[in-house]
């Protein structure tokens, strides 16, 4: 796989700114298709739509709390305008996989900038692709976002497959080749397509009252200087909302960066659209759907259309997810290799789809404790304390014993009980049940997300003589198909030391502007070892929500930015959700991952809060942004 990533620039001067689903199998498993022989909807994809999958169930989580006639409201007013209305959409659904109730759904979300005019005609260009999985019985919603130049071989073209970068698969044959273009490089089934334009992000974006953006750095271009024309933009660094044509800006910018940072913006944009649906005001919520089904276009794979019920369990599913709960995958960035065309090897592919179909939704804590030097107690027994009966509840023959054995490969220890078999072979789904105290729950829910759909509950009377005293029995039902989910990987990052340096180059900007602001502010004492302040933008004072906030910047190489904000503004919606809350010395620091990357730490001091913010592609490690946050220090007077 190759991609092509237009940096073309140098790293020593910094930037002045111009210039319910289907389960998805696991990597090298075979692959079941589900096919509806008549097609009807499809689209889902690329830059916008994934926002505008967030927007949709935004919308859906606020009517998903609203009592009554909620359901005729989104059964008439929503999902009635979802479904395809255009031709290459209603093309494109016959492609997708059939949904599949109860199980992971994969969404494939296109974003195109077709134009009006003499343009009209032509399908447009989709400037990134973005899968979205919604797993109900992990209870998770990942994301895995391809760069536009990703150089890889294009499916479903009339003439054949060739070799070109991901976003010509829209742009040369329209939605059903991206849909086959992304299924074949990842292995994932797809089961609905979104697509939205240009016009419809501004107009949703607008309609919700924008959105919260930490920005990162300034962003200024407005094509004064001749030569290339990019688009204009101007944006200074901090925390701040942001209308629908800022935003726009934000995420399609490019120009002095590349692919990589643009994918970041995106996926902190829809970070952003999750908060934001948290606290959207009921009575604009009409408006709202209205634009979203204006702009908005949904294909299912089953080819009927996006039913009420549906929407609300989405909205359902992710109105309740804890933070760590909501992943971003992505392909590791040492896989690229090159300048302008950059070659991923196949196993990056992979490796990047295992973690977007079975995240690890305890790596904040992990990477936390490996940063802190300190061992948490296990919530759950190990697999090698955990002792499991399985039982045949589908009649297929082998079924207890294939899986008995693929729950001993991962170290469970297996219990014999007579004959195998369950009470009756009826069991559709997979049982779990559990005998003993919070720890025997703890192991089974633990055992019971490797079977997907399966169900957890305490062990009947008629099922305990069966366990052979075992704390875990497993009745294996009819959607058991003999294997079972992969294990998520460990990416926690190994513990290194802080790579920070004592500066106290802020001193003297802080002091200036001290007199500004009704809190007391604090200095950095130790910032990351290649850092200095922006020359461009070091510091700016400026209402926030109401109250008062200072943004510090610093850049480290001229192209990746970290800051330090504070304000006195505690209420913050980037403050809602943190993944932990941790007691180092005398203070208690809120932690915010992406991943196991920790992007942000926020320290509550006097009335205000003082927030140490990674840069966008998480450049400081854990140690480095525990160890800055740590060095914060009130500035003294004078």
């Amino acid at each position: 796989m190759k991609t092509t990533l237009k940096r073309g620039i140098g790293r020593a001067a910094e930037l002045n700114g111009n210039g319910h689903a289907v389960y998805p199998p696991a990597i090298g498993s075979p692959m079941r298709r589900y096919r509806q022989p008549e097609p009807d909807r499809r689209s889902l994809a690329g830059l916008f739509g994934r926002i505008f999958l967030w927007l949709v169930i935004g919308a859906l989580m606020l009517a998903a709390g609203i009592a009554g006639g909620t359901y005729l409201y989104v059964e008439q007013d929503i999902a009635s305008s979802l479904g395809p209305r255009s031709a290459d959409v209603k093309a494109a659904q016959e492609t997708l996989d059939v949904v599949i109730p109860g199980e992971p759904t994969t969404a494939l979300v296109l974003g195109y900038d077709k134009r009006a005019g003499i343009e009209a005609g032509e399908t447009g260009h989709s400037d990134t692709l973005m899968l979205v999985r919604a797993d109900p019985s992990l209870e998770t919603v990942t994301m895995l976002s391809f760069p536009r130049d990703l150089l890889v071989e294009i499916q479903g073209c009339p003439n054949g497959t060739f070799v070109s970068r991901i976003n010509n698969a829209y742009g040369e044959c329209g939605s059903s080749a991206a849909i086959e273009t992304v299924r074949k490089l990842t292995g994932v089934p797809i089961n609905f397509l979104v697509t939205v334009n240009f016009r419809g992000f501004k107009q949703v974006v607008s309609r919700m009252g924008g959105v919260w953006i930490d920005v990162d750095r300034r962003y200024f271009n407005d094509n004064s200087s001749g030569g290339d024309r990019y688009a204009v933009i101007d944006l200074q660094p901090g925390y701040q909302k942001l209308n629908g044509a800022d935003a726009l800006d934000y995420v399609r910018y490019r120009h002095l960066d590349s692919d990589f940072f643009r994918i970041a913006r995106q996926q902190q944009f829809l970070r952003g659209i999750k908060q934001r649906a948290t606290d959207f005001p009921l009575l604009d919520l009409p408006k709202l759907v209205k634009t979203l089904t204006t702009n908005v276009e949904v294909g299912k794979g089953d080819g009927t259309r996006f039913d009420a019920r549906t929407l609300l369990d989405y909205a359902a599913l992710v109105y309740g997810l804890p933070p760590r709960h909501v992943i971003q995958s992505r392909i590791d960035l040492s896989c690229y290799q090159g300048l302008n065309e950059v070659t991923v090897p196949e196993s990056c592919i992979q490796t990047a789809v295992n973690d977007f179909i079975q995240p690890d939704v305890d790596a904040p804590l992990k990477a936390t404790d490996v940063a802190l030097n300190r061992r948490r107690a296990e919530s759950a027994p190990s697999p090698s304390q955990t002792t499991v009966t399985v039982l045949n509840g589908n009649g297929q023959v082998g079924s207890a014993t294939s899986a008995a054995s693929q729950l001993g490969a991962r170290g469970y220890k297996i219990v014999t009980s007579g004959d195998g078999n369950a009470p009756s072979w009826e069991y559709f789904r997979t049982e779990v049940y559990y005998q003993g105290g919070a720890d025997a729950r703890a192991a089974a829910n633990k055992l019971s997300k490797l079977f997907g759909d399966a169900r957890l509950s305490p062990i009947p009377a008629e099922i305990a003589p069966l366990s052979n005293g075992a704390a875990v029995t497993v009745i294996v039902g009819q959607t058991y198909h003999g294997t079972i989910a992969a294990a998520p990987s460990d990416k926690t990052p190994e513990h290194s030391a802080p790579a920070v340096r004592i500066d106290s180059a802020a001193t003297p900007y802080l002091q200036q502007v001290a007199k500004r602001v009704p809190y007391r502010l604090m200095t950095p004492t130790r910032i990351e070892q290649s850092s200095a302040i922006s020359t461009l933008s070091p510091i700016r004072v400026y209402g926030l929500g109401g109250s008062n906030a200072v943004r510090l910047t610093y850049t480290m190489g001229g192209i990746d930015y970290w800051g330090i904000q504070m304000t006195n503004w505690k209420d913050a919606p980037a403050l809602k959700d943190p993944n932990e809350v941790t007691k180092i010395g005398r203070r208690t620091y809120r932690l915010y991952y992406n991943g196991s990357h920790l992007h942000m730490v926020v320290l509550d001091y006097g009335g205000a809060t003082y927030w140490v913010v990674n840069s966008l592609l998480d450049k400081l490690s854990n140690e480095t942004m525990l160890s800055i946050a740590k060095g914060l220090r009130p500035l003294a007077s004078g």
